[in-house]
């Protein structure tokens, strides 16, 4: 009787913490600036608004732009190979259009979405790092004062 409540017991907290990996995550302050400073380059949003990112993502805080940034991407999905040591790669989905960058850039957002706290997957000899749904606002008036707020994003950590 009782290892038949432990399996229940097991089975229960392996689906539990399978769930809490598939829920919606959050990040602000620091890291969001950092997440959406990486994803920001590759994304449709306008020269303007991608030139004010990279100055506050540059670390500076005086820019000229006074409406809110936000940052979307549809999926991120970096991959870094643990047999090919020189292999890494992100794909970055916005609407139907997919840009994959490599080397140094992707190594960047590899370790940046990490830094977000998504959890890292693995087979074969790769090493993943992906995430979807991505969602980052940036408000400059607030991250001009440099008090730690004004970057948020939102996120669902896997594919």
């Amino acid at each position: 009787m009782r290892l038949g409540r432990l399996t229940i017991l097991a089975c229960s907290m392996s689906l539990a913490s399978s769930a809490t990996w598939a829920a919606p995550a959050t990040s602000s302050g620091s890291v969001a600036l950092a997440l959406a400073g990486v994803v920001a380059p590759y994304s449709p949003l306008p020269a303007k608004e991608k030139k004010a990112v990279a100055a506050f993502f540059n670390g500076d805080s005086n820019v000229s732009y006074a409406s809110k940034i936000i940052v979307t991407a549809d999926k991120v999905v970096c991959r870094a190979s643990n047999v090919d040591i020189t292999s890494r790669s992100c794909a970055l989905t916005f609407g139907g259009n997919t840009h994959t960058v490599k080397g140094r850039e992707a190594n960047a957002i590899f370790a940046t979405v990490a830094l977000a706290g998504v959890p890292p997957d693995g087979a074969a000899g790769t090493i993943y790092e992906a995430l979807s749904k991505l969602s980052c606002t940036f408000d400059p008036t607030v991250i001009k004062d440099k008090a730690g707020g004004g970057a948020d994003c939102s996120f669902e950590p896997g594919n």
